[in-house]
């Protein structure tokens, strides 16, 4: 399947949402928005363009969600950033809380055993959320950190996930995210997700050499539920020096390794 041919169809303009779930559905994409910015913030009038909803209508929707403290106005700036309720509403989640102490030395230690940069990715949707970034190692192409949101395909780690996923799935992913993608940037990327997701096809696990970022290399398999369902992606990244293509196979086999690890801890706080 490759991202060229999908899009014509993610550009195309979708049926009219019923009008009982309307105002929900664009405060929920307004809240994801908000979050993809967790220390930037957002200025209003580009918040407005990223949603495709005029200014007016996101001023009400923010003043709202501001009094309910799920959005805050920086006074500083006053741009918007995700407010203290979207924490304490996290608290409801203790064993996801658990799971996340536990990983945080794990990730890394195989950070240092690696000596690179270890990426861990939550699946959020179509999207993943970075959960947590180890390593000291400077990558001036590498711009994820705690809190980043993207689409799953703009990832090793989100190709790495969604290669467990069945076909159809893929495909409905695909488009949400190309579209998220040509509202973004337009197509100029769109040859270089495809390379990424080929060789990662190729290589059976996620496989990135600098085809998205030139001179950063990245690596990726799925971290799995009780279930069997891949729920997350523990993700290696560095320089071609460190993590070249003739050391794919054991590099695969270490992070394979510290997944297991963390599926472990999955499966003991019951996710």
């Amino acid at each position: 399947m490759k991202l060229e041919d999908l899009v014509l169809e993610a550009a195309a303009p979708h049926g009219p949402e019923r009008s009982g779930t309307q105002s929900l559905a664009r405060g929920i994409k307004l809240l994801r928005m908000v979050a993809t910015r967790p220390g930037f913030g957002w200025r209003l009038s580009d918040l407005a363009a990223a949603c495709g909803q005029d200014k007016a209508t996101v001023h009400r929707m923010l003043a709202c969600l501001v009094e309910e403290r799920l959005v805050l106005q920086r006074a500083s700036d006053r741009h918007y950033l995700p407010g203290p309720l979207m924490c304490e509403l996290g608290l409801a989640l203790p064993d996801r809380a658990q799971f996340l102490r536990a990983a945080e030395p794990q990730v890394a230690a195989f950070a240092r055993r690696m000596a690179g940069i270890a990426l861990l990715l939550l699946r959020s949707g179509n999207e993943y959320v970075c959960a947590q970034r180890a390593g000291s190692l400077v990558l001036s192409g590498l711009m994820v950190y705690p809190g980043t949101r993207r689409p799953l395909f703009t990832s090793v780690g989100g190709v790495a996930i969604l290669q467990t996923r069945p076909a159809a799935e893929v495909r409905a992913v695909l488009l949400d995210n190309v579209a998220q993608e040509i509202g973004r940037r337009g197509t100029g990327r769109l040859e270089a997700l495809q390379k990424m997701r080929e060789r990662s096809d190729r290589h059976g696990f996620g496989v990135n050499l600098g085809d998205v970022v030139p001179g950063v290399h990245a690596l990726a398999v799925p971290v799995c539920d009780s279930a069997g369902d891949a729920f997350a992606a523990l993700c290696l990244i560095g320089t071609p020096e460190l993590y070249g293509e003739e050391r794919l196979a054991p590099l695969q086999g270490e992070l394979q390794a510290a997944a297991a690890l963390l599926a472990a801890d999955a499966r003991k706080f019951n996710m």
